[in-house]
């Protein structure tokens, strides 16, 4: 049992415990935003907020600027949505859950373009590109940055960006030695999964009663 926990959470032994309960506490109200965000809960974006927030400072003081980029950016998208996801389409209702036109697929491959060549000059310029691990963290920054705009925009693909982000961020942040949020985009992975089936459902509803 012993060697399981070295395992696992080694890496903390040289950490601040304020460190360690804030990125508990960070995780908590980020597994709060996603499963808000699968109920189609105008809650996925405070509790957002104060997720990114917090990973904000841990990842500025931890050096990884990739990260640190992502929820940044998480926040302000945060903003955004929850402008787009409480304005009124007409008088009765918000903005639904919709698929994505062939405009915003192609703005999407911008923005996932775009953003491999930004995190590229900022690991250049902070000499941070020196090993694989910089290759697959803008990779999936590439990734999230366009999950969060197709979210923002109320769009299901968003879950299916989530999804292969998650999938890889699992083995990535346990490599960096951050084990709780490790475990964190393990669950993230199982809910956007059911996420996408939830959304799916309420866009065949919605064009049942059409």
């Amino acid at each position: 049992m012993d060697s399981i926990f070295e395992f696992f959470f080694k890496q903390y032994y040289d950490y601040d415990t304020l460190d360690i309960a804030l990125e508990v506490i960070a995780i908590i109200f980020g597994l709060l935003s996603v499963w808000y965000s699968k109920q189609n809960k105008i809650w996925v974006f405070p509790t957002g907020m104060i997720s990114t927030v917090i990973f904000v400072y841990l990842l500025y003081k931890w050096a990884l600027l990739g990260d640190m980029m992502i929820n940044a950016y998480y926040f302000i998208m945060s903003v955004y949505g929850w402008y787009i996801w409480t304005r009124k389409v007409d008088d009765s209702a918000v903005t639904p859950i919709s698929k994505t036109t062939f405009n915003e697929k192609k703005l999407s491959l911008a923005i996932f373009l775009a953003t491999l060549v930004f995190v590229y000059l900022v690991y250049h310029a902070f000499g941070k590109w020196t090993s694989w691990v910089a290759y697959i963290d803008t990779l999936t920054t590439g990734i999230f940055f366009v999950g969060m705009w197709l979210m923002a925009k109320r769009k299901i693909e968003n879950w299916l960006f989530w999804i292969i982000g998650d999938i890889i961020s699992v083995p990535l942040y346990f490599y960096k030695g951050f084990t709780f949020t490790s475990f964190q985009y393990f669950v993230f992975t199982i809910i956007a999964i059911y996420g996408y089936l939830a959304w799916k459902k309420n866009i065949d509803k919605s064009l049942q009663t059409v």
